[in-house]
């Protein structure tokens, strides 16, 4: 996994971190709701959700990652592993998942509104990536 979440920071096109966490860091940071994908023990993805706020009213909301390694885009993985992320979330008594996406990583964008996702807004200028303030689209799945 955290292969994976380095070939994204690799791309420039996934994060603003610039490493990848440690275990506990991660673990912390993320909702027993995660998921991988492998293929003979090799991982070729993750999604995970996370809380979107602590406190009690936001108790439905979550906010989604997805990472698939480089040598595996574009054969549905990430599609997959969002439907499953999407449909465990609603068992659980999630209504609504947010995400952020870069604007220039299209795959991302385009994943996100193939399992229905919406764009909400732009947070323009959300955080430094190489010295550059970059913008992040949020995007909201909302069950029915």
């Amino acid at each position: 996994m955290r292969a994976i979440f380095e070939d994204g920071i690799a791309s420039g096109k996934a994060t603003f971190d610039r490493w990848a966490p440690s275990w506990e860091d991660w673990n912390g940071a993320h909702l027993p709701l995660r998921l991988v994908a492998e293929d003979e023990g090799d991982v070729l993805g993750w999604a995970a959700l996370s809380s979107y706020s602590h406190r009690e009213c936001y108790r439905g909301v979550g906010e989604s990652r997805v990472y698939v390694a480089e040598r595996a885009r574009g054969h549905g993985i990430g599609r997959a592993l969002m439907e499953r992320l999407i449909a465990d979330a609603e068992v659980q008594g999630y209504y609504s998942i947010h995400a952020g996406v870069f604007p220039w990583n299209e795959e991302s964008l385009k994943l996100h509104e193939r399992v229905g996702f919406r764009v909400v807004g732009v947070h323009e200028r959300l955080g430094v990536l190489d010295g550059e303030w970059k913008d992040v689209v949020v995007l909201e799945r909302r069950s029915p």
